[in-house]
């Protein structure tokens, strides 16, 4: 293999295929990258993979030159430093035999050594686990989407997933696909995310419903990839992965992502949503958001939390705060509307801040019953937040 490749390019794509590196691992051929170069109706391409066992990573580079097709096996953190390092160059010549590979630059020459690149895991082609082969199960559900709008899914619910948790089945966000409707829903058993859209053009009506958990570092992962929101993403998913493939009509499947999906059941997310809340509030985004984050100022991990208290009267929001031996806090805020009788109600300060980051409208919706009753925030009618309360003495 001998490839002259655009460094700065190489590195974009070095920094992001390492996310898809195993750590600690008895398996040395999962801490590195493959390199696989070819020609593809005369013009080069310089694919990058690598895979932990649990997410795989393909990303194709077309910033190369390839003099000489071949694959190459190295470790991952040798790569990434001296492609890192190596930063007067514009170009790097990258040439490899075997278990053996030579980076050069202008003035510097490096010699690694790596594997035998038929050691490293095959990792299926998109095309194939949407067609099915001999090897490969044919993909249960397929559709696409566009990259904008699947970031703003991720983002609205990656956040609220549970962390090391025992409850396998909520470390993940819920995808559910049925006809033109796609939800995703995250849980981590004291708040809940839910997102919901259409797919453009109505998807295949004919098409079986189809759900899966995937993992939230894929996740964390696949929104790296995103560069261009009208970018299409096609998504297939089979029996036990999920795979996410990104590219244009000149340029398909520049990065393939995939994941193993998380087994077991996810918790019966319909059942938590309140129906009956009779008290609503509509605020600025921003106002509340620079309310919360002043008022928790003065809380600790014992007293982890901020009441409020609501006057529909005067349309106020008075936040409160208390740490023994720090202090108080007390902040105001005007609420644009206000229905329902007055209330007083202690949360969370990070639960509430954490949503009003990832929301990108002004005006939101708050919905409360009762103090020890969840309350639900709302903007539009594609997503919806439940949070429970904490008990304020």
């Amino acid at each position: 293999m001998k490839v002259i490749c655009d460094r700065g390019a190489l590195l974009d794509a070095i920094n992001l295929v390492s996310g898809a590196v195993a750590g600690r691992t008895p398996r040395v051929q999962l801490t590195c990258i493959k390199l696989t170069a070819d020609k593809r109706d005369g013009v080069g391409e310089l694919a990058l993979s690598a895979t932990d066992a649990e997410i795989s990573m393909r990303l194709r580079l077309s910033q190369v030159d390839v003099q000489q097709a071949g694959e190459s096996l190295i470790p991952a953190d040798k790569l990434r430093a001296i492609v890192s390092a190596e930063d007067a160059e514009q170009t790097l010549t990258i040439e490899a035999e075997g278990e053996v590979c030579h980076i050069r630059g202008g003035d510097a020459h490096f010699k690694i050594y790596g594997f035998q690149p038929a050691d490293f895991p095959p990792i299926p082609e998109f095309t194939d686990v949407v067609a099915g082969s001999s090897e490969i199960a044919k993909a249960k559900g397929v559709f696409g989407y566009k990259a904008g709008s699947l970031d703003t899914l991720v983002g609205r619910t990656l956040f609220a997933t549970a962390r090391e948790n025992s409850r396998y089945a909520i470390n993940g966000v819920l995808l559910k696909r049925e006809g033109k409707k796609l939800e995703m829903v995250a849980t981590d058993g004291r708040r809940m995310a839910l997102c919901r859209s259409n797919i453009p053009g109505g998807g295949d009506k004919d098409a079986k419903p189809v759900s899966c958990i995937i993992p939230s570092k894929a996740l964390s992962q696949l929104q790296k990839l995103f560069r261009d929101p009208d970018e299409q993403v096609q998504v297939a998913i089979t029996d036990n992965q999920v795979f996410f493939s990104l590219g244009t009509e000149k340029d398909p499947h520049r990065a393939v992502l995939s994941s193993n999906l998380v087994e077991g059941t996810f918790p019966p997310y319909e059942d938590v949503i309140p129906r009956d809340q009779d008290k609503k509030v509509a605020f600025d985004r921003d106002a509340m958001n620079s309310a919360v984050r002043r008022a928790a100022l003065l809380t600790n991990e014992e007293s982890r939390g901020v009441r409020l208290r609501f006057t529909g009267k005067s349309k106020k929001l008075e936040l409160t705060s208390r740490a023994p031996e720090m202090g108080e806090a007390q902040v105001s805020v005007d609420l644009n509307n206000y229905e329902g009788d007055d209330i007083e109600i202690g949360f969370n300060p990070m639960f509430i801040m954490d949503v009003l980051k990832v929301v990108s409208e002004q005006d939101v919706i708050m919905e409360l019953k009762a103090p020890n009753k969840p309350g639900v925030i709302k903007v539009g009618a594609d997503f919806l937040y439940v949070v429970m309360p904490v008990n304020l003495q």
